[in-house]
């Protein structure tokens, strides 16, 4: 014998199954062929059911949707497929497992991606209070876009006024310098680009006649003076 057979023949045979073995083996294969014929019969009956609901949604004027009960996620993409088939539109709604269900709607009456969000947070859907919303927001929008515009045009108004100063006065004082007093002008419209202390004036206007003719007589004097 060689060694390939001396090997063979030392090694324990495979344990012998009895037939009530074998028996008992063929009748598990044969259940769960069993249920799982039984499971395909059933989904191909809920189809046929869920086909008919769609059927009915299409035809009957009245009804914008068709809302079926919680199932597993085998049964809802079904119900998904079987309403694109059909030309609707199926949205799920619920937690996972407990209340996970759909709702099948007609085109033309799909809800809208703030109802669909509302609704997936489990809130009842208010028309009304969401048109409120929405104008609240586009008000909302609307100013601030307002109030962008106006420091958009006071930036690029301040802008072209550093701009003027800087050529204006950059060859006297400097360009550093001439920004700095870019920076302290005030824009006033009673006062263009002087700077607003430069135009206060507190004295009375008796004080004021008075100093103009002191300085008009001081004048006078020196020109005399000026003539000896």
């Amino acid at each position: 014998m060689d060694l390939l057979g001396s090997i063979l023949s030392s090694m324990d045979k495979p344990p012998s199954i009895s037939s009530n073995e074998k028996q008992l083996m063929k009748k598990q294969q044969e259940e769960a062929q069993r249920k799982k014929e039984q499971e395909r019969k059933e989904l191909l009956k809920f189809r046929t059911q869920v086909e008919e609901k769609m059927k009915s949604l299409v035809h009957d004027e009245s009804k914008k949707s068709e809302e079926f009960p919680p199932g597993d996620k085998v049964y809802r993409s079904i119900i998904h497929e079987a309403a694109e088939i059909a030309g609707l539109v199926a949205h799920s709604f619920g937690i996972e497992g407990e209340t996970r269900h759909v709702v099948v709607y007609k085109k033309e009456h799909s809800p809208s991606l703030d109802e669909l969000a509302a609704l997936r947070r489990g809130e009842k859907w208010d028309p009304d209070k969401a048109k409120e919303e929405a104008l609240k927001k586009e008000i909302a929008a609307l100013n601030k876009d307002i109030i962008g515009r106006k420091k958009e045009r006071c930036n690029q108004n301040d802008n072209k006024i550093t701009s003027k100063y800087l050529e204006k006065y950059e060859h006297l004082i400097g360009r550093e310098s001439a920004k700095e007093a870019a920076r302290k002008t005030e824009v006033k419209q009673q006062y263009g680009f002087v700077p607003s202390e430069n135009k206060k004036d507190v004295r009375s206007i008796e004080q004021t006649l008075n100093d103009i003719r002191a300085r008009k007589k001081l004048k006078t004097s020196s020109g005399q003076a000026d003539s000896l």
